[in-house]
């Protein structure tokens, strides 16, 4: 397995590779993935962090598992590879966006464009089984994607982190309000995104927030 974190995140989670945790958990990944088929490819499984460098980092994403169908995964949450069909709450974030900002849905569902613009794409657990939701859970990376998040909330400001759903919301649940903006709503799911996900603007408050602090807006 060819893994590697980007230089930053790499010094800022130092301490992380260090503990016991984490080397039970590369154990247990490397296993996975000599003996099952794993998402994300081994060298994409940190694809959010090398893309995006600490320093960079303007906006977080928070999403809870990789797909775990064929060729969808990359390492970015809610993102897919070019020419894979759209998810479902890739879609709707796509229609959020339309009805926000006005643009058009994109062809393509790969969200690479804004990774580099600053936007960590973050997956709580960042390995899955094939076609096995939640198969990499409770095995360490809950612990080491806490970690990172922590490092953005206390060591950054001005910060925006984006959290749909429960799940997402009980993980940055910590974070200082009064140093970030914290945007929070349903799932985009099918299931709940009628229920306040369409409608919440939280692109365009995005924005508004990085602008207010002199910072370039994304580019959706």
């Amino acid at each position: 397995m060819d893994v590697q974190i980007e230089e930053s995140w790499k010094q800022i989670l130092s301490a992380e590779f260090e503990k016991d945790y984490f080397r039970q958990l590369t154990d247990f990944v490397r296993n996975e993935y000599r003996s099952t088929t794993v998402y994300p490819p081994g060298k994409l499984i940190f694809n959010a962090f090398n893309l995006c460098p600490f320093e960079q980092v303007k906006v977080v994403i928070i999403g809870q598992d990789p797909y775990h169908g064929p060729g969808q995964a990359h390492g970015l949450c809610f993102s897919v590879n070019d020419n894979v069909p759209f998810p479902p709450s890739l879609r709707n974030i796509f229609k959020e966006i339309q009805d926000d900002l006005g643009k058009p849905i994109p062809e393509s569902g790969n969200l690479t464009r804004w990774a580099k613009q600053g936007v960590l794409l973050l997956n709580a657990t960042l390995t899955v089984r094939a076609h096995q939701a939640g198969s990499h859970q409770r095995r360490g990376w809950e612990e080491f994607t806490d970690a990172a998040i922590r490092a953005l909330a206390e060591q950054r400001e001005h910060l925006v982190f984006i959290l749909w759903g429960a799940y997402a919301q009980k993980k940055g649940a910590f974070i200082d309000r009064s140093r970030h903006l914290v945007l929070t709503s349903v799932h985009p799911s099918p299931l709940s995104a009628h229920n306040g996900f369409f409608g919440n603007r939280h692109f365009s408050r995005a924005n508004e927030y990085l602008q207010q602090h002199g910072q370039t807006p994304i580019e959706w």
